[in-house]
């Protein structure tokens, strides 16, 4: 009877130690999925963060570029 009831334990302990391995693996898998999928949003939105900063300081220079060539002429017509 002893023998019975201690292999029933040893048992249910191995069974639940095994379950709860499988449990954590999926576990795993679900959160190697997610920090993929947060990278991978990650790498797009700073991919569009350096091009809308390339263009905005493309439209900085060709402002500044238009303010100076306005300032030559004005100061080019205040010579005259």
């Amino acid at each position: 009877m002893k023998k019975l009831i201690l292999s029933s334990a040893l048992l249910l302990a191995l069974s639940v130690s095994f379950t709860s391995c499988r449990d954590v693996k999926e576990s795993t898998e679900e959160t190697t999925e997610a920090v993929e999928t947060t990278t991978e949003e990650a790498v797009e939105a700073a991919t569009e963060a350096v091009e809308a900063t390339e263009e905005a300081v493309e439209e900085a220079a060709d402002a500044t570029t238009e303010a100076v060539e306005g300032a030559v002429d004005a100061a080019g017509e205040a010579v005259e």
